[in-house]
């Protein structure tokens, strides 16, 4: 029988979600809500869209709810209080709070005997589990992670939150000589600005003033401060035409030795290079929604992230199959 998925929210994540279940024979797509007008929403699918009070009753239809919504105010609060009517996937990626996420989620699943899955994803997610392989491999070894070239949205917004700026696009982007010298087990010490430089596409008002917009970027703490940082000034139409896309991904490295003396060097590195974050966001969470309707039917409750779920939960092919075929 299939696994019977709903998506909460239809930003670009519940449509990665909805597309990747599409192609998943396995999964069927109950439907979409959303906490705007159900009628005003077209699915790329056709599947239907409900109000979220429709949730309230809808707890017999669906086997694991995945949740759409953004960390910063959404997920805090949506995933545990759906957590104790569904089974849950969410895509939580605000680092430091995971504990207290979890700890929340793990409660209210708990109390009603669902299983909730948090900050799935690729960081986290995808790059959390090579972190843990490589770290597990390598003891001692020296951890990077490199993030880009790719789409940052949320400095994409803080630069549109400034004075004369209609929109602007922000690519985070990895010094390449910083990445060869880990590449090539030198182990170096790199600060925030010799790991990353970011590169703005901005679009200005007429007459705003540029050098006033510029200097308002480059010296924007937390955000670019830290940073090489250049600006380039271009036409809405061109923003439209070469900057409309999201694409992202980035690198874990891990670099280490082994033998009596560390003679032997060995560099691990795990690569994403994403045409469309959201997109393959959403098929990350799809894959762990199996796992999650898998391990609950065999008793699973609480709350668990992606280092908890065997991979072979994740496929749709049955043990057999990989073994004949992955192994």
């Amino acid at each position: 029988m299939a696994v019977r998925i709903g998506i909460f929210g239809y930003g670009n994540l519940g449509k990665g979600v909805e597309l990747a279940v599409q192609k998943s024979p396995d999964l069927e797509l109950v439907g979409i809500f959303t906490r705007r007008d159900p009628a005003a929403v077209t699915t790329l699918s056709g599947a239907p869209v409900y109000a979220e009070e429709a949730l309230e009753r809808m707890t017999e239809d669906i086997d694991v709810l995945v949740l759409g919504g953004g960390s910063a105010t959404d997920l805090p609060g949506q995933t545990p209080a759906y957590a104790s009517l569904y089974n849950v996937v969410d895509s939580f990626d605000t680092h430091a709070n995971i504990p207290s996420h979890f700890a929340a989620v793990d409660a209210a699943a708990s109390a009603a005997g669902k299983l909730g899955l948090i900050s799935c994803g690729w960081d986290p997610g995808m790059f959390s589990l090579a972190r843990v392989y490589a770290s597990s491999i390598l003891p001692g070894s020296e951890a990077y992670t490199f993030w880009g070239r790719g789409v940052s949205q949320g400095h994409s917004d803080a630069i549109r939150r400034i004075k004369g700026v209609l929109d602007a696009r922000q690519y985070t982007v990895p010094v390449p000589e910083a990445m060869e010298a880990v590449r090539a087990g030198k182990n170096p010490e790199l600060t925030t600005r010799e790991k990353h430089t970011r590169e703005c596409y901005v679009v200005a008002e007429e007459g705003a003033d540029l050098d006033r917009i510029r200097e308002e970027i480059v010296t924007m703490p937390n955000y670019f401060s830290d940073y090489d940082t250049t600006v380039h000034f271009i036409s809405m139409e061109e923003l439209k035409a070469q900057h409309s896309g999201l694409p992202h991904g980035g690198s874990v490295l891990y670099s280490g030795s082994t033998g009596a003396d560390g003679a032997h060097k060995h560099v691990i590195e795990y690569r994403l290079d994403l045409d469309s974050n959201p997109e393959f966001t959403g098929s990350v969470l799809t894959a762990f929604a199996r796992a999650v309707a898998r391990m609950r039917a065999e008793g699973r409750t609480g709350c668990i992230t992606v280092l908890d779920v065997p991979p072979a939960y994740l496929s749709p092919l049955s043990g057999e199959e990989l073994r004949a075929h992955m192994l």
